[in-house]
């Protein structure tokens, strides 16, 4: 059950990287463009962690385990960067569409 709870987590914060990807390729604004690069970094950063995690559950094992650790530090990094980032920007999209509407 909890391998399918993994699952179902891996799939969405793919096709929420691949959004949010799609997203910033379509717009102009380049403040918009780094938000949407952020919050898909965040997605992929889930997507790590989940996968990694999953890794531990299918392959109980000392290498299982290992590559679930690296996996989970990787994907906490990358969250957690664009978090900060998405954060950031986040405050100057409104003013940028105000500013060139």
């Amino acid at each position: 059950m909890l391998n399918i709870i993994f699952i179902i987590l891996i799939v969405l914060s793919f096709v929420a990287y691949l959004f949010y990807k799609t997203k910033q390729f379509r717009v102009n604004l380049p403040i918009r463009k780094k938000w949407y690069k952020a919050k898909a970094g965040i997605a992929l950063g889930i997507f790590v962690i989940a996968f990694g995690i999953n890794t531990s559950i299918v392959y109980p094992t000392a290498v299982g385990y290992a590559i679930t650790v690296i996996f989970v530090i990787i994907g906490f990094m990358e969250a957690y960067a664009s978090f900060k980032r998405a954060s950031h920007e986040g405050k100057f999209v409104k003013e940028e569409y105000e500013l060139n509407k």
